[in-house]
């Protein structure tokens, strides 16, 4: 469902579709389609409405390869009839709807179990909640069916309806609905004591951005789900780019000796960290000066072993320093080429490139990365945030610093 306008968050986040909206450095939707994928969700149905060109043209830029089909309303259809109209889309008998500006990190597979053994018209997942007065509660029976949906009012504790719903298809399209109608009020509501409603509970990570505080909040809370911290072990490699992700970048010029080179605030911290999180710790550096006759190869291994004696002194490692000094663009080693991710491997056979994280602040960076199979972090740069593509990102942190407290989480 993700054709909403957004109108709380207007002042906020204006001309966009409410699931648009930019947070952590992508589209909320952006998370929601990669939990979903996690969950083992293949085929997806986009219910659209305002602005929907912006959501088609992300979609096909970014999640080309997916499995998925829009819904684009002529004119506004309301829940329930936008629920309508991609259900008569739909292949499977029981359909997963979600709401595009809301994430609520559930278990599916239990979901459907749940769903499945009731035999339910329509299972809702509900998310345990204490002091609120912005959402409604849903009262249960013993037997979790759901008696009633009661009004927004404050409650010390109860469950909310989390935005997520399996409903079975043909029971719902066997009734005879108007174009334009409200799910919540017209399904829910009106037929919860003739239709047989199942509440799931689960007290997974949910958070809806319609309103600027929670859209704020979700700016920080996000950038841990779409990276798989729970999935790095102490096999993975970590491979580091020099330049404004180590030290200090110096102004539209070189570092042309160790006096030069500055760490960046918190990096031999980090690094001490990472070493015993990450196998390996490589970096992999473009140094073009030396291919312009700016700087010798003496002057540049000086430079990295100040570095890397820096490191050690702080209880960190590099296990290996390789630079490029061509010139030319398609040298296979010049970032964003894979060549010195290779003599990596070559070096250290046990290195899998695919279990690797590239940690950079340009473009070349994030592109070795996706050419080398791996996870990548951008450094966040106000001198190349503009060059740099989303789709090539998976993850945005202010240093490295930031990136290990992510690990303790």
């Amino acid at each position: 469902m993700a054709g909403g306008l957004g109108t709380r968050l207007k002042d906020t986040v204006p001309d966009l579709p409410k699931c648009m909206a930019p947070v952590a450095g992508h589209p909320f939707i952006y998370y929601v389609i990669r939990y979903l994928q996690d969950q083992g969700i293949k085929r997806f149905i986009f219910s659209l409405g305002y602005k929907h060109e912006v959501v088609e043209d992300f979609l096909s830029t970014n999640f080309s390869t997916l499995d998925y089909t829009c819904a684009v309303e002529d004119k506004p259809l309301q829940t329930g009839g936008a629920i309508k109209r991609s259900l008569e889309m739909a292949m499977d008998d029981h359909v997963l709807i979600m709401n595009g500006d809301t994430l609520f990190r559930i278990d599916i597979t239990a979901l459907l179990a749940s769903h499945m053994s009731n035999n339910a018209a329509c299972t809702l997942a509900l998310k345990p909640m204490v002091d609120f007065d912005r959402y409604g509660a849903v009262r249960l029976g013993d037997d979790s069916i759901i008696l009633s949906f009661e009004e927004k009012k404050y409650l010390a504790s109860g469950n909310i309806n989390g935005g997520v719903y399996l409903i079975d298809r043909k029971s719902f399209l066997a009734d005879a609905w108007p174009e334009v109608f409200s799910f919540e009020m017209e399904y829910l509501t009106r037929f919860c004591e003739e239709k047989i409603f199942f509440g799931y509970i689960e007290d997974a990570y949910f958070i809806d951005i319609g309103i600027p505080i929670d859209f704020a909040r979700a700016q920080q809370e996000l950038k841990q789900f779409t990276f798989p911290f729970t999935a790095i072990d102490p096999s993975w490699t970590l491979f580091l780019d020099r330049d404004g992700v180590i030290n200090v970048n110096k102004n539209e010029s070189y570092v042309f000796n160790r006096g030069e080179f500055v760490f960046k605030e918190g990096t031999l911290e980090a690094i001490a960290q990472l070493s015993s999180i990450f196998s390996k710790i490589i970096v992999v550096t473009n140094q073009r000066g030396i291919g312009r006759g700016m700087m010798t190869t003496e002057a540049l291994e000086d430079i990295h072993a100040y570095m890397i004696e820096s490191i050690s002194a702080a209880g960190g490692r590099v296990d290996e320093v390789l630079y490029c000094p061509a010139v030319d663009n398609d040298h296979p080693d010049r970032k964003p080429n894979p060549g010195m991710a290779l003599k990596a491997k070559e070096k250290f056979p046990e290195i899998v490139l695919s279990q690797s994280v590239v940690i950079g602040d340009k473009s070349s960076d994030m592109k070795l990365g996706r050419n080398m199979g791996a996870l990548t972090v951008l450094i966040s740069s106000a001198r190349y945030k503009d060059s740099v593509e989303d789709k090539d990102v998976d993850l945005i942190c202010s240093g490295l610093l930031e990136f290990v407290q992510y690990f303790k989480k």
